[in-house]
């Protein structure tokens, strides 16, 4: 590619209206300030990631995009629509899913009816198509689908967390610390999964993920938070460079 090329395409892409994009958003928990004024931007068949300590806030903002809680300043718009005052209920309902943080898949119903709460969303309209697709993708859950989901293993159910958020063929994934607590191994797989639904599906994917290494060997873009407020982005590969980032994210962490 040549270099005029490549500036051409960056322009194009600077002029691409973001599918999902976040301006000036403050959050609050009661009087505490959680979000600090955030701008961030999500194009249509990006991975990109949200890394930071924990508790600098990087799951607000994720549950505040979802409109849980509601940001008190700023706007969310998703596909050119605002949403930031929309309902979660109507928010859902617009090709956005979450596979949220620890979990919380339904314990006492089975792998298969967890599957179907997810599909229930765009009214089960592609479910054996789906289900197919979430058992090839994840073939542990094919053997377990009787199974009742509370007596999975973490990674099993984290799995099921994110298969369930695929049941509503979702434009956008967000995914919250989905390698939270699980061996490097399973940790692995997950990952492997995600690069294959932005590949193979053109699954355009937020990720929020203490796991800084794989996080950033993944994704296209980063971002770092630091209590409340954005401080750094680039490509992954900026960020996996950047010494600061190793310094304070990768140093000993990464498998």
């Amino acid at each position: 590619m040549t270099a005029g090329a490549s500036i051409q395409q960056t322009a194009a892409h600077a002029a691409r209206q973001p599918l999902l994009s976040v301006r000036g958003v403050k959050t609050y928990y009661g009087n505490i300030i959680a979000l600090k004024g955030v701008d961030m931007d999500v194009h249509e068949g990006e991975i990109v990631t949200l890394i930071g300590a924990n508790g600098a806030g990087k799951s607000t903002l994720m549950m505040t995009i979802f409109g849980n809680p509601r940001a008190r300043e700023g706007t969310i718009t998703y596909a050119g629509r605002d949403i930031t005052k929309m309902p979660t209920h109507e928010i859902a309902h617009l090709s956005i899913a979450q596979s949220p943080e620890g979990r919380r898949i339904f314990p006492r119903m089975t792998v298969f009816e967890n599957l179907q709460m997810g599909a229930a969303i765009n009214g089960m309209a592609h479910f054996n198509q789906d289900l197919e697709r979430v058992c090839t993708l994840f073939p542990r859950l094919k053997e377990r689908l009787q199974q009742r989901g509370g007596t999975l293993s973490g990674g099993e159910q984290q799995m099921l967390a994110i298969a369930r958020a695929l049941m509503s063929r979702p434009r956008l994934l967000l995914l919250d610390e989905p390698s939270l607590g699980l061996a490097p191994l399973i940790v692995k797989q997950i990952f492997h999964i995600i690069k294959e639904l932005n590949e193979k599906d053109g699954m355009t994917v937020f990720l929020v993920e203490q796991n800084a290494y794989h996080a950033l060997r993944l994704a296209h873009r980063g971002y770092v938070m630091v209590t409340g407020n954005i401080t750094m982005s680039g490509t992954g590969k900026e960020l996996l460079e950047n010494p600061q980032v190793r310094a304070a994210y990768l140093e000993g962490g990464h498998h």
